[in-house]
């Protein structure tokens, strides 16, 4: 396996100096940009925090199987 790259993201936030206090969220900082709705990204937020458990929560065990079938099913075809 490759090894992961070394050097930091552009995008990511710069880290604050130990002992300094952060005081903004993420979805602040985000919310701040220019071409984003702080509403939307407040949104987005929420919706993805708890999307993943919301929907396996709603998954019959049936329909919970099938799709854990159809992943194997493409792995393993991937690997062929």
């Amino acid at each position: 396996m490759p090894d992961r790259s070394r050097r930091g993201r552009s995008d990511a936030a710069p880290r604050p100096a130990p002992g300094e206090e952060v005081t903004k969220t993420q979805s602040e900082s985000v919310a701040k940009r220019p071409g984003k709705d702080p509403s939307a990204v407040a949104l987005g937020r929420k919706g993805g925090l708890k999307g993943g458990k919301a929907r396996a929560a709603k998954l019959t065990p049936e329909r919970r199987s099938e799709i854990a079938r159809k992943a194997a099913t493409a792995r393993w075809d991937r690997t062929t």
